[in-house]
């Protein structure tokens, strides 16, 4: 699989033990940056990496931010991203199976490495529940994308 990687600065150390450990896991993966320790602004990169995902240069994004909540806001305002803030497997878990969800997001002031890597494993490991309730809600979002796309939302 084909993993696209962004973060800010102050995720530079987890990032990069995060993407040793895809590796090994025998994933391709692409960073996007950043790479400098200088303050830099989160929403370019959670865009960058949104961009990749919805054009299909990757097939999944992780985003790494102070707490995971500005870098995937920013991800999420790009047309057919679904990101989730997960600190704990049970909702990496979920944010797959019920929800679909191609980015996810976690902050590198909030989790450890070792609870990075378990959440990272437990995403890509699930897979979404085709059909039924979940598809629908996941139909739903979609068209509420679509409508805010065509400038009305109702």
């Amino acid at each position: 699989m084909k993993i696209g990687i962004g973060n800010d600065h102050s995720a530079l150390e987890m990032k990069a033990e995060i993407i040793e450990y895809l590796e090994q896991r025998g994933h391709e993966v692409i960073d996007y940056g950043t790479n400098s320790s200088e303050s830099c602004d989160y929403p370019h990169y959670g865009e960058i990496v949104g961009r990749a995902v919805a054009d299909k240069k990757v097939d999944q994004g992780i985003l790494i931010c102070g707490t995971g909540l500005g870098i995937s806001l920013a991800a999420n305002k790009v047309k057919g991203v679904r990101a989730a803030v997960c600190s704990e497997p049970f909702t990496a878990r979920m944010a797959r199976m019920h929800n679909n969800c191609n980015i996810l997001a976690f902050g590198s002031r909030v989790i450890g490495v070792e609870l990075a890597k378990m959440i990272v494993e437990v995403w890509l490991d699930t897979e979404f529940e085709l059909g039924g309730r979940h598809q629908r809600r996941v139909d739903m979002l979609d068209a509420i994308e679509e409508r805010w796309n065509q400038g009305s939302c109702v």
